[in-house]
């Protein structure tokens, strides 16, 4: 956690350990309970979590150059994009902007994905 914290990981794909045949960490005595190792990794992806909304907050304001890659997952009357940090920014606009690069400006921080508009 103390290296979660120092290096500030801007997202993890992490997951409970489970045991795999023939590897040695299979095979040692003492394994972490179920119980023990599903709180640890709760706590991990929490703390990652709340380093990725810090992040995606401080972008709030900023104008930001994006490939808007199709429509948005959520809202189809919306589009998606990505920006250079690899955050997802949904915004309304024309689907004949699929395949380009646009501005917008950053206007909200959400857990997963940020909120955005054309820039003017």
């Amino acid at each position: 956690m103390r290296l979660v914290d120092d290096v500030r990981f801007d997202g993890a794909f992490s997951f409970l350990y489970s045991p795999r045949p023939g590897t040695p960490a299979a095979e040692l005595p003492d394994q972490v309970p179920r119980d023990v190792a599903q709180a640890r990794l709760e706590r991990l992806q929490a703390a990652i979590d709340a380093q990725y909304l810090d992040a995606s907050a401080a972008m709030t304001g900023s104008r930001q150059r994006v490939l808007v890659t199709g429509r948005s997952t959520r809202d189809a009357q919306e589009l998606s994009a990505r920006t250079d940090n690899n955050r997802v920014v949904n915004f309304a606009g024309d689907t004949a902007l699929v395949g380009s690069y646009v501005d917008v400006v950053v206007t909200a921080a959400l857990p997963h994905s940020l909120r955005g508009e054309l820039a003017a």
